[in-house]
């Protein structure tokens, strides 16, 4: 973008970057196209799937969550890729899937607390390991007061799959932690307070309107 508005910058895409001032010339930026939000989207392809329901998403590109479609893959959903769009077929049963978070194009660190919630729905036990971050499982208590079967040793944890979630009142830790809270709670039986969401705000724009508008019962309140 700094190029483009008239600033010679030499080794882009490598390790150094070489600038050349431009002297107190002023620069002329163009308009610029902010790309999608990866996680946002791989956040909405795991309520697909977790809800076995179909979704489409605009304005997404396909090679940004490659990992979370290929993973969403190897448990049994199906997806239909167009120019800038992608539609989620989901499994009728969801298989475990095991993962390791990586830097990018690897699996994101910011996926995991979703497909944590979403392998509580499998049938089978799915294996997740965290490298990136420490204490990034401070979700796993929240999931299992929902009923979930999870346990820790170390970075990684083991998620057996497990028939029904039941409703309850959950404490959101992080931003993923949040997303993955409400995703739980789109399956779980009765109603599932999560409480801490401005966590949720700092990533997601209007989430319970947009999954509103898809078909949930989500509406968001004020802690009295």
């Amino acid at each position: 973008m700094i190029a483009q508005a008239g600033v010679k910058i030499s080794g882009i895409g490598t390790a150094e970057l070489t600038i050349e001032g431009t002297g107190s010339k002023p620069l002329h930026f163009q308009e610029v196209e902010i790309i999608p939000d990866r996680i946002e989207a791989g956040t909405y392809l795991c309520a697909g799937a977790i809800t076995h329901s179909e979704i489409t998403l605009h304005k997404v590109n396909h090679g940004h969550i490659r990992a979370s479609i290929d993973k969403l893959e190897a448990m049994g959903c199906t997806f239909d890729l167009a120019k800038d769009s992608v539609t989620i077929y989901p499994a009728k049963i969801l298989k475990p899937v095991n993962l390791i978070t990586m830097e990018y194009p690897g699996f994101p660190t910011d996926m995991q607390a979703q497909f944590m919630a979403l392998a509580v729905t499998a049938q089978g036990e799915s294996l997740i390991e965290e490298r990136l971050f420490e204490n990034r499982f401070m979700h796993v208590s929240e999931l299992n007061r929902l009923g979930a079967d999870i346990w820790l040793k170390g970075s990684t944890a083991a998620v057996k799959g497990v028939a029904t979630l039941n409703g309850a009142d959950v404490m959101a830790t992080d931003l993923r932690a949040s997303s993955a809270l409400v995703l739980a709670g789109l399956v779980a039986k009765g109603t599932t307070n999560v409480r801490r969401i401005y966590h949720l705000d700092r990533g997601y724009d209007d989430l319970e309107g947009k999954l509103s508008k898809l078909g949930a019962n989500i509406t968001r309140k004020k802690e009295v």
